[in-house]
């Protein structure tokens, strides 16, 4: 059976992507076919008159996935906004259930499938009349756990804990964090490592220094991951 798990973030801008990437890689460099997907994107880039999903493009160059980026994403914005203003803006409807369905069609060709989220987990995907969709209800259509992105730096301690709270009064299941632009020299991001465990009794399961070319995870990801 697929194992999976969804990758969200503190906020924007916070490296998810390039956390996925290296967690993709390193998945893949152990042997474990892994994947990758993302259910919405928006800023794409245009190359060559086509529409291409920047973050997917990354993380198959990264990791060594063989396929078109654009197959890995169920919806793809040129407008460099949040999803559901971008939604709006293209004329475009975002259906759970075409998620749900694109997600359920690459699992098969995969022994492990990381799907990647937007913003942070608050994220609004659709704000239309009865089909107002969130970053959480797409997480809990999937029914995947998730491994939180943070930051390292000043601040980041009262963003984790506020992101797993609100996961947790969804019943959403933060399995581990990963704390990205980490210095292991820095005594701050070595605290707030702890305290960030300490505040929300979960593991951080790795730490990504700036323009890492890998991740090493702390426990066995099989073994985090239902």
């Amino acid at each position: 059976m697929t194992k999976s798990i969804f990758i969200a973030g503190t906020s924007t801008d916070i490296g998810k992507t390039f956390v996925t990437a290296l967690l993709v890689k390193y998945l893949r460099d152990k042997n474990i076919n892994a994947g990758y997907f993302k259910p919405v994107l928006s800023g794409a880039e245009i190359v060559d008159n086509k529409l291409v999903p920047g973050d997917a493009k990354y993380v198959c160059d990264i990791a060594g996935i063989n396929v078109q980026p654009q197959d890995l994403v169920s919806y793809t914005f040129k407008t460099a906004v949040s999803p559901h203003l971008a939604a709006q803006m293209e004329n475009t409807i975002i259906s759970l259930d075409k998620i749900k369905m694109d997600f359920n069609n690459l699992k098969p060709g995969y022994d492990f499938l990381v799907v990647e989220g937007c913003g942070g987990i608050i994220c609004q995907i659709s704000t239309q009349k009865n089909n107002e969709i969130f970053l959480t209800d797409i997480i809990k259509s999937l029914n995947l756990d998730v491994i939180l992105v943070a930051s390292s730096v000043l601040g980041t301690i009262n963003s984790t804990v506020l992101t797993v709270e609100y996961a947790k009064k969804l019943n959403i299941n933060i399995k581990g964090i990963i704390m990205n632009f980490y210095d292991k020299e820095n005594f701050m991001h070595a605290d707030n490592k702890k305290q960030i465990e300490y505040l929300t009794g979960i593991p951080v399961i790795a730490t990504v220094e700036k323009n890492a070319k890998e991740i090493f995870i702390e426990q066995n990801l099989f073994e985090v991951i239902k």
